[in-house]
């Protein structure tokens, strides 16, 4: 092999990796309990002691069956986005719209307010390897009204795309966990558009009536093989107005801090909940939540309704869409919910709530 292919072969390997093992600074004083010297860790629950090489045997070693998500594609629901509620959307009207994975459009009193928004084809550190989506994306940057903030859950690729970030640019105001403002200000946008949050802390846009509550997660952090634990992680109570939405971010589940968020936050009006990358359980179940532990957080946090995410865009894990579409109605059912309360939404749509 020469040494172009064998570096591109390379590049793809990291690449793959860095984004599927994440579905899976020493300086500063802690302050609290999940702060540590080296980082930050996770109070509750198992955890995270697998990485890079376990998932590769898993991956390629192990018995654990892969489907692949690619061949079910055309399981996943899709619909066209409501262009004419989007760019002129009444007031009045709370507003969703998914474009998928984890990135939703929430419109409510005249402020538009993207979660994790990735518009990327792949979800990698590089363009040219790395899941790509299973669908078509449904709504172009372009295509989105002004926006007045962003909400980052944390830095996995998934999650945090630099592309995305970078055409959305400096007039948008940014709310991240700890640690990760540095990482916006390298890329041109002002430290004054960038809020840092920790666990429990809070923020308001003066331009408008949204609030922004950081709230614990069970996840992990890094962009790389060297960084992780380095920045926090977390869920997100998202105030407009009177309008309450809890944006799960990428979760696993714990019996602590989910009630903790409802003891100071219930009712919460809608739930933007991550469902997907669960199996194989013993690799994903410290940073993900199945569809049943999904419906365990709606009733913690005291959702009124709960929208699912965090699959149907990107392979992250080895479950099918359709054992996906099984599990999250069976766990509907078990839980008691109908599916107004607990419901699928299609890539795409535009929904009022």
């Amino acid at each position: 092999m020469s040494r172009v292919s064998y570096g591109f072969f390379a590049g793809c390997w990291i690449a793959v990796s860095l984004v599927l093992v994440s579905c899976s600074s020493p300086s500063y004083q802690p302050t609290k309990p999940w702060h540590t010297a080296e980082g930050f860790k996770n109070l509750h629950g198992a955890e995270k002691d697998t990485g890079f090489f376990d998932y590769w045997y898993m991956r390629w070693f192990g018995d654990v069956e892969w489907k692949d998500q690619a061949e079910q594609a055309h399981l996943i629901p899709v619909a066209e986005p409501d262009l004419a509620a989007i760019q002129s959307p009444d007031p009045d009207e709370r507003i969703v719209t998914w474009v998928g994975h984890s990135t939703f459009l929430l419109q409510y009193q005249g402020m538009n307010v993207l979660t994790d928004p990735i518009f990327s084809e792949r979800a990698s550190p590089v363009s040219f390897a790395g899941p790509s989506r299973l669908t078509e994306l449904p709504l172009s940057l372009d295509e989105l009204p002004p926006i007045d903030a962003v909400v980052i859950s944390h830095d996995h690729y998934d999650h945090l795309d630099e592309a995305s970030i970078l055409a959305l640019g400096p007039d948008v105001h940014y709310y991240v966990p700890l640690k990760l403002k540095s990482w916006f200000v390298e890329l041109g946008i002002a430290e004054s558009q960038v809020t840092e949050l920790d666990w429990w802390q809070s923020a308001s846009l003066a331009s408008g009536d949204l609030s922004v509550y950081a709230t614990p997660s069970q996840h992990w952090s890094g962009r790389s093989l060297w960084d992780r634990f380095e920045t926090l992680w977390a869920s997100y109570v998202i105030d407009i107005g009177d309008w309450r939405v809890w944006f799960g971010g990428d979760t696993g589940y714990n019996e602590v801090q989910f009630k903790e968020i409802g003891e100071r936050f219930a009712p919460v009006d809608l739930a933007l909940n991550p469902v997907g990358a669960y199996l194989p359980r013993w690799f994903m179940e410290m940073p993900h939540v199945d569809p049943y532990q999904a419906t365990l957080i709606h009733r913690d946090i005291g959702a009124k309704q709960s929208v699912t995410m965090h699959w149907g865009a990107f392979q992250l894990a080895a479950e099918g869409i359709q054992r996906t579409l099984d599990d999250i109605a069976a766990a509907r059912e078990q839980a008691g919910l109908s599916e107004q309360e607990f419901q699928i939404m299609a890539v795409g749509e535009t929904q009022q709530f």
